[in-house]
C-alpha cells in the first residue's frame, strides 16, 4: 500500500519516538473522549463514524476542511468522534487508534480515511499488516500494536459505546450527528453533511 501525499504528511507530522502500551493499560483510559474544538463551544456535535465507511471518509475529506476553519477554529462548535465500526476491520482500525496518545489520534484517523481505499479495501491487502504499518508511522511500536488488537477490555468498550449509541440516539448508520446545543438537544442527522447543511444545523441547535 502506499499511502497519499497528503496522508504521509499527515502520519509523518506525528513522527516522535516510538512508544510502548503498557501491558496494564486500561480501557477507560483510551476510551476517553476524543475530538475538537474548545471544550467551551457553545454546539457540541458527536460524530458517529467507522473507519471503513465511504461516506465517513468523504466527509473527512470533502466537508471537514472547512467546518474546521468556520466553526471550529472559530470557537462555535466542538467535534467528539464516536466509534460505530461496520465490521471488524474498522473494530480493529479503531482500537488502534485509541491505544495512541490523544494528540496523535485526531491526524491518524484522518490519515486512514484519506487513504481507506488502499489499506481497507485493495484487492489482496493485508488489513491488519497494513494498520500496523500506518501505526508505526504514528509512533506506535509493535508490540503497542499487537497488545491494542488483542485488549479485550478497550474492544467491549469500544462495541460498548457503539450499542450505547444504538439504543440512545437510534444511530444505524453512519456517519451520523448528535447536535446538542442550547437550543437542540441530541438532534440527529444521518449521511454526510455538506459544510453549509452543517453551518445551518449548528446556528440553530445555539439558537
Amino acid at each position: 500500500m502506499q499511502l497519499s501525499r497528503r496522508s504521509l504528511l499527515a502520519l509523518s507530522a506525528l513522527a516522535l519516538p516510538t512508544f510502548a502500551l503498557p501491558t496494564h493499560a486500561r480501557a477507560d483510559t483510551v476510551i476517553a473522549e476524543r475530538g475538537i474544538g474548545e471544550a467551551s463551544a457553545k454546539v457540541v456535535v458527536t460524530e458517529w463514524f467507522s473507519l471503513t465507511c465511504p461516506h465517513c471518509a468523504a466527509f473527512s475529506k470533502q466537508a471537514l476542511p472547512q467546518i474546521r476553519e468556520e466553526l471550529v477554529k472559530t470557537g462555535k462548535v466542538r467535534i467528539v468522534f464516536g466509534d460505530f465500526p461496520l465490521d471488524q476491520v474498522a473494530l480493529t482500525a479503531a482500537m488502534v487508534a485509541r491505544a495512541l496518545p490523544t494528540e496523535r489520534y485526531v491526524p491518524f484517523i484522518e490519515a486512514l480515511l484519506a487513504s481507506q481505499d488502499r489499506w481497507a479495501f485493495a484487492r489482496g491487502v493485508n488489513q491488519k499488516e497494513e494498520l500496523a504499518k500506518m501505526a508505526a508511522l504514528a509512533g506506535l511500536a509493535r508490540p503497542a500494536f499487537d497488545a491494542a488488537i488483542a485488549n479485550q477490555e478497550l474492544r467491549n468498550a469500544i462495541l460498548k459505546g457503539q450499542d450505547d449509541a444504538e439504543k440512545i440516539y437510534k444511530v444505524d448508520s453512519t456517519p451520523t450527528f448528535i447536535f446538542n446545543g442550547p437550543a437542540a438537544s441530541n438532534r440527529k442527522e444521518a449521511g454526510g453533511q455538506s459544510p453549509e447543511a452543517f453551518a445551518r444545523i449548528v446556528a440553530e441547535a445555539a439558537g
